[in-house]
């Protein structure tokens, strides 16, 4: 039941992931969460995430943001990153995924998503059929109701950390 949660792949960060391996693998499109993934909440777009942008931009990825919050805040963050959004997506729903893929010209094959909650996040991305890389989160202060589910995600992790194990690949 709870491996409908487990991300396909964990990260430190979404700044240490080996992106031309993503690209030899044959992914051409990734799916960013915004806050604790890219920047701290609300944090606007920085130096790093600018850079990563333009690194990914000639790899040759299509890049997006896909966020749950309102549109001011998604469209300054991808304004200054240069790249398209889409807001209020009512994650974990599939169907806001389902259109980024429309949008960039990817499919499930070839597109994967990359942020920092489960119960959001990688659960979307599951159910949209696409793979999955959990990061961990950069900043520890957080809203009320993410820190509530944050506690859920140990548990779930717990049992993942152990599959791994059992499986060797950890």
């Amino acid at each position: 039941m709870l491996e409908r949660f487990y991300p396909d792949e964990t990260a430190e960060s979404a700044y240490t992931i080996s992106y031309e391996q993503l690209r030899q693998k044959g992914y051409i499109a990734i799916i960013y969460d915004i806050d604790n993934t890219l920047v701290e909440h609300g944090a606007p777009a920085n130096e790093q995430s600018i850079e990563l942008c333009e690194k990914l931009k000639s790899l040759g990825f299509e890049i997006m943001v896909l966020s749950n919050n309102k549109e001011q805040r998604v469209k300054s963050f991808a304004d200054d990153m240069g790249i398209r959004y889409i807001y209020k997506a009512n994650k974990p729903s599939p169907k806001q995924y389902q259109a980024a893929m429309v949008m960039m010209g990817s499919n499930e094959k070839n597109t994967l998503l990359i942020g920092d909650q489960l119960f959001t996040d990688v659960w979307g991305a599951k159910r949209a059929g696409i793979h999955s890389i959990l990061v961990g989160q950069i900043a520890a202060h957080e809203e009320i109701q993410i820190i509530l589910k944050r506690k859920l995600e140990k548990i779930v992790m717990h049992f993942y950390y152990e599959k791994q194990k059992a499986e060797g690949k950890q």
